[in-house]
């Protein structure tokens, strides 16, 4: 499990705690904050919205589970591409790119790069295999966008349904002003729904759109780079001049690394 996103939402929750017991009122502070009318206005009405912009009950559940994508750990090391299409290109240079069937039936899990070989080995145009690719590439990023956008929406209509509960508290609290007693907690009641809309979009689906672009830019840019990698294997460059080409994929301090894993490998 990604333990760094459960640590950050578990700790905002704590400290928000922290913020509303440290008050005058204590630990029954917490009272005031909880309101099912509010959390129905709110909550409900912002979940029930997005469910109108999905496409079908189908898809709308499916980007609900895809919260548990931030809590799993993303393995994108780009090093261990370079290092692996490396040794790819060595192989194709020394015996052929004939030889690179066997590696991609046994050595080759993941199926974007196993793919990518065996378009090179069936002899597929350089052009043809860049197409099949990068569209391979542009559906997955798309898959990606549909999902963060479904977040982001949430994360706007949180506050927006939170105004709303406001404004109706506001408009029952004006409505009945002959009990000026009433005033004060109707106003704090109102105000609970823009504070459950901040936290829905603060707490949960902004953090969870971001880090799902981070994860969705890792994985395009490592397979960017092995679709460099295997059109330069098919063209037959040298070994070296591709891995110089694939470093400038990342940064300059993690270019060392390629560097000292190909000493230990000797």
């Amino acid at each position: 499990m990604d333990i760094a996103s459960i640590i950050g939402l578990v700790l905002a929750m704590i400290l928000m705690i922290i913020a509303i017991i440290t008050g005058d009122e204590g630990v029954k502070g917490i009272v005031a904050f909880l309101d099912p009318g509010s959390a129905l206005i709110t909550f409900g009405g912002a979940f029930s919205v997005c469910l109108v912009m999905s496409s079908s009950i189908k898809d709308y559940v499916k980007n609900l589970k895809s919260l548990g994508l931030i809590m799993k750990p993303v393995n994108y090391n780009e090093e261990e591409v370079i290092k692996q299409i490396i040794d790819l290109s060595n192989v194709a240079r020394k015996e052929g790119l004939l030889a690179l069937e066997e590696a991609a039936n046994e050595s080759i899990e993941d199926e974007f790069v196993k793919k990518g070989v065996l378009l090179i080995v069936d002899g597929t145009d350089p052009e043809f295999v860049r197409s099949i690719l990068e569209t391979e590439l542009s559906c997955i990023s798309d898959r990606h966008k549909s999902i963060i956008s479904f977040w982001e929406s949430l994360g706007s209509m949180g506050p927006a349904w939170g105004m709303i509960g406001t404004l109706i508290g506001l408009i029952n609290m004006l409505g009945n002003l002959s009990d000026i007693n009433s005033v004060g907690p109707n106003m704090a009641i109102a105000l609970v729904t823009t504070f459950y809309g901040s936290v829905l979009a603060n707490w949960l689906c902004i953090p969870v759109s971001t880090k799902l672009k981070a994860n969705d830019a890792a994985e395009i840019m490592m397979k960017e780079i092995v679709v460099e990698g295997l059109l330069s294997i098919q063209a037959g460059e040298n070994p070296r001049i591709i891995e110089e080409k694939l470093k400038s994929f990342i940064s300059p301090d993690r270019r060392k690394n390629i560097g000292e894993k190909e000493e230990e490998g000797e």
